[in-house]
């Protein structure tokens, strides 16, 4: 019989509402965890008030929650979340190297591209702690939705399925189902390119041009998502999961969604500067649109929906100039 070994132990590197959220699931497993902030205003908060008041403000945190400032701090531990933002995961890795136990597994909670490399999170992590065990959670989310106990399913990604199956029955809820596979890629990619189209859904939102605009620009977003997964080794079973379509449902139909938002207001007339000002939280996909429209025109993987919005964020052409665009896309065959 296969041996199960149940983490007990575990750290996250990152308080956002993602962060947050993933250490209430698990304190709720009876065991405390320890929670990396960078800014002391969260770590009080949360030791204080059992509360994160900038980025999951009026939710109490369960007492076995312990936030930190210091990374030496979450690093002694048998399982370690990494939920800093996609663009700030390199730079938190190159921290922590020197002191991270080689046999901890390392579970990447965060959805992006870098924009300077435009390599996938995996790729990161694999370059800067190779021997690290490593798995992605990525799948249809909300942190608001989890810390309040709703259903949720997620796709939890491991080559090494007995590891993900241990990491999958350490953080696991009746409410909070993580699913098993080995496609690290997919996983990825969906997660990281349905903010984007989700910005372009709340662009047709935006500009009022109704739901069937919206439905549209979904289902040829999700044809654009499977193409670039295909085309980096990623599996299309997987885009038709939780990671892909699930993740991607979510995000382009709700208004908790900060892409789709974003989106919205674009679509409006905001320039992205006034759109994101005063935001406490990062829409990752305006800096994922800029490295997957660099890594599409690299890879010959045609993206018109990714390609309008990454023009959209970096006024390369007007919002009426895009829609024309790709309405006066010629007709082809669907694939």
């Amino acid at each position: 019989m296969e041996q199960i070994k149940k983490y007990t132990n575990i750290s996250i590197i990152g308080a956002g509402a993602w962060g947050t959220a993933l250490a209430e699931v698990i304190s709720r497993q009876g065991n405390q965890v320890n929670l990396w902030a960078r800014e002391d205003d969260v770590v009080k908060s949360i030791n204080t008030l059992n509360e994160n008041t900038l980025y999951l403000p009026n939710i109490k945190l369960s007492e076995l929650i312990i936030a930190q400032n210091n990374l030496d701090n979450v690093i002694n531990c048998d399982l370690l979340l990494m939920v800093t933002p996609s663009q700030f995961m390199r730079s938190v890795l190159e921290d922590i190297k020197d002191n991270l136990n080689d046999s901890i597994p390392v579970v990447l909670c965060s959805k992006g591209i870098e924009t300077k490399t435009l390599s996938l999170m995996n790729e990161i992590t694999q370059s800067i702690i190779p021997k690290n065990p490593l798995a992605i959670l990525s799948g249809p989310s909300f942190a608001i939705d989890v810390v309040n106990n709703k259903p949720t399913a997620v796709t939890l990604a491991c080559k090494d399925l007995s590891i993900g199956k241990n990491i999958a029955d350490s953080i696991s809820l009746p409410t909070f189902r993580p699913y098993l596979s080995e496609d690290i890629v997919g996983a990825q990619i969906g997660g990281a390119t349905k903010n984007v189209i989700a910005i372009a859904a709340g662009v047709v939102e935006g500009q009022n041009l109704g739901d069937s605009a919206r439905a549209a620009t979904i289902a040829r977003g999700f044809s654009e998502i499977n193409r670039l997964a295909v085309a980096l080794g990623g599996q299309e079973e997987t885009l038709s999961g939780l990671s892909g379509m699930g993740d991607l449902l979510l995000t382009c139909n709700s208004i908790t969604s900060r892409n789709f938002s974003l989106g919205i207001k674009l679509g409006k007339g905001l320039s992205a500067e006034e759109a994101t000002d005063g935001l406490s939280s990062i829409a990752e996909g305006m800096y994922s649109a800029k490295a997957i429209d660099k890594l599409s025109k690299k890879l010959g993987v045609e993206m018109p929906i990714t390609n309008a919005v990454n023009d959209l964020i970096e006024k390369k052409r007007s919002l009426d100039e895009i829609i024309d665009d790709l309405l006066s896309r010629p007709i082809r065959r669907e694939k």
